[in-house]
């Protein structure tokens, strides 16, 4: 049983880091206004348990990865009451790239639910 807990936790690293670009891109495409990271992981919470998609801690390299590609930008805004905050909003270039990842979700999510539901000759 030990093997299927560890299999089931490697199998949710391995989704999360395919997809969890592809989920910022859309979250900050939905924005009114940039987002800083915290508010950002806050929305990543999916379930009645609050538990993430993806730790808090592993959301900022992938959106500074989004950033140093060009498909994000940010600034820091100074706070008083705390530590300051890195806001994030997407680029033109991260809006182009978002639509092409959603129609490439969408044919591998088909793709997978077909084979899922048997319904792919193979």
């Amino acid at each position: 049983m030990a093997y299927t807990t560890d299999a089931n936790k490697k199998f949710q690293k391995e989704l999360n880091s395919g997809t969890a670009a592809l989920v910022l891109l859309s979250i900050l495409a939905h924005a009114d206004e940039p987002m800083y990271g915290y508010r950002i992981a806050k929305l990543m919470e999916v379930d009645e348990k609050n538990v993430p998609m993806m730790k808090q801690g592993a959301l900022y390299p992938v959106l500074r990865s989004l950033e140093n590609n060009g498909l994000l930008e940010s600034y820091v805004d100074p706070s008083i009451s705390g530590p300051p905050r890195r806001y994030y909003k997407i680029t033109d270039s991260g809006l182009e790239t978002l639509k092409s990842w959603t129609k490439i979700w969408d044919q591998t999510k088909d793709f997978v639910d077909g084979i899922l539901k048997g319904s792919n000759d193979v």
